[in-house]
């Protein structure tokens, strides 16, 4: 019987020194191989695998102690996938506890209200927080990757800043997007003012996308919504010079030329009726609502007075004044 108790208690005491000594390794600041130190934990990560991926980027962990220590806190099947940043002074019981709690680092992406996709692909494309799984892919290769239906990517897009998860596929990012812009649309569908001239959500999606680039000042948008939604009412075109320069593309200099407004492409708002294609640039919710609940107004006509408001008119004599007054110097 002594035997047995004195066994016992020799059992007990090497736990005892076993855990205290599991408990200082555990407090005790882990070497890096840089500082700070990030690393990613891929999803369905076992323990033992987390602990290689974590090895290899630099966190010099010992891997018993690290599995016992996780297996004491009964979390060794816890750990949640995504990535983290370790700081000089990290110990292996910090280590664990982001582990646990998914206390992952986040990449910050701002796409802009305005921007085409060509804009948006350039800011993807340099983005060092991003895996860039669509490099050097083409536009139509990125829908059918992300299995859309839509012809194009453009104005499909919600401008908004996104928080994602370091090493995020910049498909993931294009698909929140999306889905962002496709939530708006429909919220904002469904409350229409009645008797608009589009046949589509899409219709509505383009003109939002005019109202975006003729004008960032908000308490033009509804005005510029109903100049144009008038004049498809009434059958005119609609004579923006936004659609030209979308049209022209990467041959645009910066500088519209009489010649490029008499140009005719599917773009030219100046030779063909009605609405371009697609969209011309990712609009955000104050152009979706815009184009969607219009002012009530009968103005066909608007131009810019110069310190970014605009003068609205009903007829021709009365934008020619404005014109003169606010572009050429009239008085």
């Amino acid at each position: 019987m002594r035997l047995l108790i004195k066994t016992f208690l020799a059992a007990l005491l090497l736990a005892v020194i076993a855990f205290g000594g599991l408990w200082w390794w555990a407090n005790q600041p882990l070497a890096l191989r840089s500082s700070p130190l990030d690393f990613r934990i891929a999803a369905g990560s076992s323990l033992r695998s987390a602990i290689t991926q974590m090895r290899e980027a630099g966190v010099n962990v010992e891997p018993t102690l690290l599995s016992l220590l996780a297996r004491a806190n009964r979390a060794d099947t816890a750990i949640k996938a995504g990535s983290y940043a370790l700081n000089e002074g990290a110990t292996p019981r910090q280590l664990l506890d982001k582990l646990l709690k998914g206390k992952v680092t986040q990449g910050e992406l701002t796409l802009v209200e305005g921007w085409t996709f060509r804009q948006w692909r350039a800011r993807l494309n340099g983005h060092p927080d991003l895996r860039h799984d669509a490099l050097g892919w083409s536009e139509a290769e990125i829908i059918q990757q992300l299995g859309l239906s839509v012809s194009s990517l453009e104005g499909h897009l919600f401008p908004d800043t996104y928080l994602f998860d370091k090493q995020s596929s910049d498909l993931d990012l294009l698909a929140r997007a999306y889905r962002a812009m496709q939530r708006k649309l429909d919220v904002e569908w469904s409350q229409r003012t009645a008797g608009l001239p589009y046949k589509s959500p899409e219709e509505a999606l383009i003109m939002a996308s005019i109202i975006e680039k003729e004008t960032g000042r908000e308490a033009d948008r509804q005005l510029v919504a109903a100049v144009f939604i008038n004049r498809l009412r009434l059958g005119m075109l609609l004579q923006t010079d936004p659609t030209v320069i979308y049209g022209l593309g990467e041959r645009f200099d910066g500088n519209l030329r009489k010649r490029d407004l008499l140009s005719d492409t599917p773009y030219n708002t100046y030779t063909r009726l009605g609405l371009p294609p697609t969209p011309i640039a990712m609009p955000g919710q104050a152009s979706l609502k815009a184009a969607l609940n219009p002012a009530a107004s009968d103005a066909v006509y608007f131009v810019a007075r110069g310190d970014g408001s605009s003068e609205f008119s009903r007829t021709l004599d009365e934008h020619n004044r404005a014109v003169n007054k606010y572009q050429r110097g009239g008085k």
